[in-house]
């Protein structure tokens, strides 16, 4: 079941300005229940803009999103309910912390949501657990926490709202390699174990070849693709005409095919190569 599903989707910045701009143009997509998607696209090609609309933070100029089978925008009344079934981390999420320890700071959204206080208690300490926090962690003020650990409070307080679909922009930006590549198993994890709905938007080809199941690629405000990663990865040549990479190892596997290795063309994960090389050299 699609649990995101927009039709015609067209937002445009500034209309009937002499600044007007078509940000996202006429997409039609359904993403389902319980996947991990990828999010791609050069600068400016709608991808925030895009994930803006998933909970209402935008409203359509024209066309229609719709968020676990109801219509946004067309109740009012129900707006805020249905929000709440989508978390959006923006870039550097960070920022935004402001209460005085980590614990208030999770709680703001469960709080808003009009929970009691043990129901608020119990998320807490759910989410800071599925990020990896400990629990003395939560008395201390965030600005004593390093980055990544500031980061982990930061999507937590999304976490504890339990959200069906959960939205991040760019979650691995600004770490060092250690603090990435716990912060996007942290996410693979929670996906595992809720099962929920989880979108990633990243410029690295690495990450987004790792977790996800599809890929969403956007290019100059229009959908190009909605795909299986390998079939997305598989068209390499096309995505560099638009100004996107691919993992470093597609390009390898590109190249050793180019100078007349029979190779799988579908190669976009480290693991996978390894395997690859070793039946070829008879290893397994």
């Amino acid at each position: 079941m699609a649990v995101i599903k927009t039709e015609n989707l067209t937002y445009i910045y500034g209309e009937g300005t002499p600044f007007e701009k078509r940000a996202v143009d006429d997409i039609s997509l359904e993403i389902n229940e319980g996947e991990m998607i990828g999010v791609i696209g050069h600068t400016g090609s709608g991808k925030s803009t895009l994930i803006q609309h998933f909970n209402g933070l935008l409203k359509p100029s024209s066309g229609s999103v719709y968020i676990d089978g109801e219509r946004l925008w067309d109740d009012k009344a129900r707006l805020r309910d249905i929000r709440f079934k989508v978390g959006l981390v923006f870039q550097y999420p960070e920022y935004q912390l402001f209460e005085e320890n980590c614990y208030k700071d999770i709680a703001f959204g469960p709080k808003n949501m009009g929970l009691s206080d043990s129901e608020t208690d119990k998320r807490i300490k759910e989410a800071a657990a599925m990020v990896g926090l400990k629990p003395e962690l939560l008395d201390k003020s965030p600005f004593e926490l390093s980055g990544g650990q500031k980061r982990r409070v930061a999507i937590a307080g999304v976490m504890a709202m339990k959200p069906k679909v959960l939205i991040l922009d760019e979650p691995a930006s600004g770490l060092d390699p250690r603090g990435r590549e716990q912060i996007l198993g942290m996410l693979r994890d929670y996906h595992e174990t809720t099962k929920s709905t989880v979108m990633i938007v990243s410029h690295s080809m690495e990450d987004i070849a790792r977790y996800a199941d599809r890929i969403l690629v956007m290019n100059k405000g229009r959908l190009f693709c909605l795909d299986e990663t390998e079939k997305v990865f598989a068209r390499a040549e096309e995505l560099r005409e638009m100004g996107l990479s691919v993992p470093q190892i597609t390009r390898v596997f590109s190249r050793l095919r180019e100078m007349g290795l029979e190779i799988d063309k579908e190669v976009y994960t480290t693991p996978y190569a390894v395997k690859l090389i070793c039946r070829r050299l008879g290893v397994i």
